[in-house]
């Protein structure tokens, strides 16, 4: 009796291994696909304006900013990479240690949300916070975390980083 081999262990193991790799590019193109965005681009220069001051949802957000530098393509540039975050509306709140404010609930999202402060202030992201916006927002200034520059007017510093090449992403 003969029996008919199709496929030897071999070649089912090589086109495991081929299919693999296939779909693993495939996945990693389709997830990123940043090709054209990045084309030409050495520099990546861009200002935050946020005043999102819910603190869940500023805490969402923020994971898109942080993100947006951190991933692959932005470290493959051979230039500049510089983030700055300025802080203007009910957000300011959230960069005050006075948490009075906030809820129970809301608490934890409020330390999340300065720890990752810390946390991109260490990989060099500068953040800026307007004395204006405390000032009507009720934040004494001197309550402010000190990773977090002061500024008089928040608009004057997003003004500026636009006229030094910045890309400016508003963050309502």
């Amino acid at each position: 009796m003969c029996t008919l081999k199709l496929f030897s262990k071999r070649s089912i193991s090589l086109f495991l291994l081929i299919s693999i790799f296939i779909l693993n590019t495939t996945t990693q193109v389709m997830a990123t696909g940043y090709d054209k965005a990045l084309a030409g681009i050495t520099d990546f220069k861009a200002v935050f304006q946020f005043s999102q001051g819910n603190p869940k949802i500023a805490n969402l957000v923020f994971w898109a900013v942080k993100n947006s530098y951190e991933v692959d393509e932005i470290g493959e540039l051979k230039g500049d990479k510089d983030i700055v975050v300025v802080f203007h509306g009910p957000v300011v709140k959230l960069v005050s240690t006075n948490k009075e404010s906030f809820s129970e609930e809301e608490l934890s999202e409020v330390d999340k949300f300065q720890e990752t402060i810390r946390q991109m202030k260490k990989s060099g992201v500068k953040f800026e916070v307007c004395l204006y916006a405390a000032k009507l927002m009720g934040v004494d200034e001197s309550k402010i975390i000190p990773e977090i520059d002061k500024v008089g007017n928040g608009f004057v510093s997003v003004i500026g980083y636009q006229m030094q090449n910045y890309a400016v992403v508003r963050i309502p």
